[in-house]
């Protein structure tokens, strides 16, 4: 689930998380950074340069937000980790203080499926229609979690 909403929030806010990666000029493409994420995109998807300008600028604009959740879900990791931790040496739980905890993680998760969902699909529709199909299933394919927010 960690690695799952990690990859939500960070590597799939731009996007991307297609299964191989291709060569230009000989040289792997770097997908390490957003940057390099979104130069990916470009090429594999043949966007023009306005298209690629108006999705950078929706990646640019989304993450600020993207970076909050994103702490946020490493926050809810480590409170889980403490109720963990008082379950096992305590061997007590508090039900009211866990379902509290549960339930904002529930929001937590939906409000970064979303967030994903908006940009991605704002994505999308700076895209023609065979680079939006391919987009489009670059993304449902990456992971099954991410597949569900499109539907």
């Amino acid at each position: 689930m960690k690695r799952a909403l990690l990859t939500l929030v960070l590597g799939l806010a731009a996007g991307i998380g297609s299964y191989s990666l291709y060569f230009r000029f000989n040289k792997p493409a770097s997908t390490d950074s957003l940057e390099g994420q979104l130069a990916w995109m470009k090429s594999e998807l043949h966007l023009t340069d306005s298209q690629f300008a108006r999705i950078q600028e929706l990646h640019r604009v989304s993450h600020p937000q993207l970076q909050a959740m994103a702490a946020q879900v490493s926050q809810m990791q480590a409170e889980f980790a403490e109720f963990e931790q008082t379950r096992r040496t305590a061997d007590r739980v508090d039900f009211v203080e866990f379902a509290r905890f549960v339930e904002s993680r529930r929001s937590l998760n939906q409000a970064c499926l979303d967030s994903t969902r908006r940009l991605v699909l704002a994505s999308a529709e700076v895209m023609n229609p065979s680079q939006r199909e391919q987009y489009l299933h670059l993304v449902a394919t990456a992971e099954p979690l991410v597949g569900s927010i499109l539907n």
